[in-house]
């Protein structure tokens, strides 16, 4: 088991050899990944996606971006895969766990790419009497004036 994920909060199975490896037929997020340093037990995502039917999608190298896996992981046996079936997970559950695994790693074989960062310029600012500082400006040790 891997966890992945803002807070590592989400537990994959694996990872595992993607060549040989037979996906079964369950709805899930999939994460493809290899070993930058393959003397090092760590791993670099390279591609997330999921599916209805993991069946389905093309694994292990006929998905639309395995040349992508294999030219960056340096050879088809390098490739890994790491599968999270989500309790109950429907289709925008999935999409949510994708879209943040994308934003978290920045995978560099998927086509879209989101920003995880806050721009100030979305909602704009404000002042209000809860925005201030939470402090006084009173030293700890200053009498509060009787």
């Amino acid at each position: 088991m891997i966890r992945l994920g803002s807070l590592a909060g989400y537990p994959f199975e694996g990872p595992r050899v993607l060549a040989g490896w037979t996906p079964p037929a369950v709805p899930g997020v999939y994460v493809v990944m290899y070993r930058p340093d393959p003397e090092r037990d760590r791993f670099a995502v390279i591609y997330v996606g999921h599916a209805e039917d993991l069946s389905t999608v093309g694994l292990p190298f006929r998905h639309p971006a395995a040349p992508c896996w294999i030219k960056r992981a340096g050879s088809r046996y390098a490739v890994h895969v790491a599968t999270y079936e989500i309790p109950g997970g429907l289709e925008g559950h999935r999409t949510q766990v994708v879209d943040e695994l994308v934003a978290v790693y920045r995978p560099q074989c998927n086509d879209r790419q989101y920003e995880s960062s806050w721009e100030e310029h979305w909602i704009g600012s404000y002042d209000a009497p809860t925005t201030g500082p939470l402090t006084t400006g009173r030293q700890p040790d200053q009498p509060t004036g009787s």
